[in-house]
């Protein structure tokens, strides 16, 4: 079976009260958006994702530079920008099924969402809930004068997203109510025969404002972890010297199995380390002959895709390179640019130092270069 996401991303964010939208926050470099389309990725059953965004972000949205999502504007409230989406779906798409998520909703579990999509099968929709614990009152206002009733929790509830509809049903639910509010989808169905609600999660709470966007932030800081790499090659005439992936004018290059650069083996080993992966040479073996003279961007690569198949994702890396010569300072710049595009962060999330030995040991008398870094990441479930 498979099925279309829309991600709703079109509101204004007034209650942020910031002059970046809550969709374009980040936490570990990633967006509220990203992190919503990192999760849903790993289903193959979904097959299409349309993100509705508000016109006034279309710079915004444009700088995550998405791929394989349609982008569709959304409309002045958020079922307008819903209809929007599914009309695009029914038009161009026409999938049978149809995933409806709030894009402030982005700590949903993977768990939740392989339920959604299963019970789907048998039913027209599918709704997570969650009980109401807190005690609910209601004000009365009778002959002007107002008093407080306390409301019975029994038969209350709270709807969380994603929903799960067939696409042309709540289509045809959108476009014959257009005139009526919603404050969700599922509010546009008089007729609840073979809508089935599962248990939601109080961790997939809404990001309504700071507070709730700094709580988020708490959570995924929880789930940070950190590893540390160390690196060292010989200086040797007749050899290229390779750091951070960039081919570095030099008389003496590094002597390794592979092309020896320095940088990118401690970028590797830590983030392996971070990720509880093993390390650099369990991995690539330099008694194997395949690795023998490999680039060393071709092993890292290996290794983000790696990581981001099991849900991981790079807060931030921080180097010291440590060298007699070449001098890091001229090259700091082009480093970080290779780094952030090898490892698909953001330049921001890289520092790079240039260390020396005051000309004590091998690195001292350039007959060594070693390179040593830490690294956290994050894992977004």
């Amino acid at each position: 079976m498979s099925f279309t996401l829309i991600i709703l991303a079109g509101g204004n964010s007034h209650r942020f009260r910031s002059n970046i939208g809550k969709p374009y926050q980040k936490i570990g470099g990633k967006s509220l958006i990203e992190i919503n389309l990192i999760k849903a990725r790993k289903f193959k059953e979904i097959k299409k994702i349309v993100v509705v965004y508000n016109k006034k972000d279309i710079k915004l949205i444009k700088s995550l530079k998405l791929k394989n999502v349609k982008m569709v504007v959304g409309g002045d409230s958020r079922q307008q920008s819903t209809f929007n989406a599914l009309k695009y779906c029914v038009n161009h798409i026409g999938t049978a099924k149809v995933l409806i998520h709030d894009v402030a909703r982005p700590n949903f579990s993977t768990k939740l969402l392989s339920s959604i999509l299963r019970n789907i099968q048998n039913a027209r929709a599918v709704i997570p809930k969650i009980k109401v614990q807190d005690a609910i009152k209601q004000i009365i206002d009778s002959s002007n004068e107002e008093y407080i009733i306390g409301k019975k929790r029994d038969n209350l509830f709270l709807t969380q997203t994603p929903q799960a509809f067939n696409l042309k049903e709540i289509y045809h639910l959108h476009k014959t109510n257009s005139n009526k509010y919603r404050d969700d989808d599922i509010s546009l169905y008089m007729d609840l025969n073979k809508v089935k609600f599962i248990d939601g999660e109080k961790n997939n709470f809404k990001i309504t404002d700071k507070s709730d966007f700094e709580n988020l932030r708490k959570i995924y800081r929880s789930q940070q972890s950190v590893g540390i790499g160390f690196d060292v090659h010989r200086l040797v005439p007749k050899r290229k010297l390779y750091l951070a992936g960039l081919k570095i004018k030099s008389k003496l290059g590094t002597l390794g199995h592979s092309d020896g650069d320095p940088v990118l083996h401690s970028i590797t080993d830590a983030i392996l380390g971070a990720c509880k992966m093993g390390d650099i040479g369990q991995i690539f073996s330099d008694k194997s002959k395949k690795f023998k003279n490999i680039r060393s961007t071709v092993l890292l690569k290996q290794i983000i895709d790696k990581i981001k198949s099991n849900g991981f994702f790079i807060n931030n890396i921080d180097i010291n390179i440590i060298t007699q010569t070449p001098k890091i300072k001229n090259l700091k710049n082009k480093m970080i640019d290779n780094i952030s595009k090898l490892c698909e962060i953001s330049k921001n999330q890289i520092n790079i130092k240039g260390k020396t030995t005051e000309k004590l040991g091998v690195i001292g008398e350039a007959k060594a270069i070693a390179c040593e870094v830490i690294c956290s990441v994050i894992k977004y479930d």
